[in-house]
């Protein structure tokens, strides 16, 4: 059967209004209308379960959550190859001395923990072997542990922090080499699938990353889980790592920052930013929020500011 062309015309009208409509749908949530379909995010992978069980549902406008090492994070954005609305890594080092926006919000810290399955042989040695001793099964039994690239994400060369800190805390000589002899280097939003599955026995990890996935873990002592500030000029700042771009990192209690990326500070990004940075469902996911925070560092604009401070 031919179509004449003027039911054609109308064919193509119905479907041009059809596509207006969906369109307004997905711009309204909750029977407000957006000027943007979504907000991206370009976040540490350790922040990814957090901000996907939780912020979402703190917002109305749609969130584009994006995850990767932070290092990776710095170098994409430094090259151009990633333009986010909202940046937000895991450690503000690569704000200072990578991308270098004009401003930043520091916004919540944590600590380092050795996570394991209770319910596995190897989780069952861990278990028993308790706080001091944490790391002998791993030595004389066949473990594998697992850890992230220090090049790619902050947890890599935290966990090399924490090695180096061991050695010195629970006076082993060469404790950092026989343990990472024994590891697995694995992408940081990975690490905890694979431990799921057993592709390693126990995993170096935020402590965020076990609490979100129900996993128990050692509760390290604070001169090595890089959780406390005070212990800062004492313990964790005698250590360091060369990053492959020639940045130096040196030992410092574990903190997130963000800032606002887009040039395009609309209501919608300051409302979604400082959600982000202030949401409670950091700390359902084991972050810390400590009462000075948030931190502002450099030059905000005061809309910003007083969005943060109100």
């Amino acid at each position: 059967m031919q179509i004449t062309r003027r039911e054609l015309i109308l064919i193509s009208s119905i479907g041009g209004l059809a596509g207006c409509i969906d369109q307004s749908e997905k711009r309204l949530q909750g029977g407000k209308s957006f000027d943007r379909e979504s907000i991206y995010f370009l976040v540490a992978g350790s922040l990814l379960t957090s901000m996907e069980r939780g912020l979402k549902n703190e917002v109305q406008i749609p969130l584009r959550i994006e995850a990767h090492g932070s290092v990776s994070i710095a170098q994409m954005v430094k090259a151009g190859l990633k333009n986010p609305d909202i940046i937000s890594v895991s450690d503000p080092i690569l704000f200072e001395g990578v991308i270098k926006p004009k401003w930043h919000v520091e916004f919540a810290t944590n600590q380092m923990v050795i996570a394991y399955n209770k319910d596995t042989d190897a989780g069952k040695l861990i278990a028993d072997s308790g706080l001091k001793k944490w790391y002998e099964p791993i030595l004389e039994y066949d473990m594998k542990i697992g850890r992230t690239d220090p090049d790619l994400d902050p947890l890599g060369y935290r966990t090399l922090f924490l090695l180096d800190l061991s050695e010195q805390y629970y006076e082993e000589a060469n404790l950092k080499e026989k343990i990472l002899s024994k590891s697995l280097v694995l992408p940081e939003i990975e690490l905890m699938s694979y431990f799921e599955i057993g592709g390693v026995d126990v995993a170096i990890v935020y402590k965020n990353m076990a609490v979100e996935r129900g996993y128990d873990y050692v509760e390290l002592p604070s001169e090595i889980n890089l959780g406390s500030p005070e212990k800062v000029d004492e313990w964790y700042s005698k250590t360091e790592y060369k990053l492959q771009t020639g940045e130096k990192i040196t030992g410092d209690v574990i903190k997130y920052a963000s800032t606002i990326w887009t040039e395009k500070t609309d209501s919608e990004v300051i409302d979604v930013f400082q959600n982000h940075i202030s949401g409670g469902y950091l700390l359902e996911s084991g972050f810390v929020l400590p009462e000075r925070y948030p931190r502002i560092l450099g030059d905000i604009p005061k809309k910003i500011e007083r969005a943060i401070t109100s």
